[in-house]
């Protein structure tokens, strides 16, 4: 699984896009992306659309012992995808919270949605590992992803 390109904004949308190729190592036995694979797909779209703002992970950790955890998934797998399918991760921020970060993400494969999800993130104290508030100047590059800021 790899990227070929950044992530790009959509038509003025809040939507980004990154394609990756699905290799034999994302494969199971059957032939088919190996259900966990998806996961991971959509872990490095998250990433990327987060650089891309010049969101920093290591560096928030060291400076401010603050992470970012996946709290919960909601998946569905729609559709199978097999070795040598490119693939188009699409991702949203839905909600941004005050201590946490909902994403809504498709992968579509020849422009069919094959597997949706909603994916939250948590953002907590390294040293406590409990949750914190997300910093205003991570809250700041957030908010330029997301359509509608939900303070919650």
């Amino acid at each position: 699984m790899h990227a070929s390109t950044p992530p790009a904004p959509v038509e003025g949308k809040k939507l980004f896009s990154l394609p990756v190729r699905v290799y034999y190592e994302d494969t199971d036995a059957g032939g088919v992306v190996y259900y966990a694979n998806y996961l991971k797909f959509c872990e490095r779209a998250r990433t990327e659309v987060l650089r891309e703002v010049g969101f920093e992970q290591n560096r928030l950790l060291a400076e401010q012992d603050i992470l970012f955890v996946v709290r919960t998934v909601q998946a569905d797998y729609l559709r199978s995808a097999a070795l040598d399918d490119l693939l188009d991760v699409r991702t949203t921020i839905a909600r941004l919270g005050h201590a946490s970060l909902s994403f809504a993400q498709q992968i579509c494969c020849g422009g069919t949605t094959i597997f949706a999800a909603n994916i939250t993130i948590a953002c907590i104290r390294a040293s406590t590992k409990r949750p914190t508030p997300i910093p205003p100047a991570v809250r700041a590059l957030f908010a330029t992803l997301v359509e509608t800021d939900e303070r919650h």
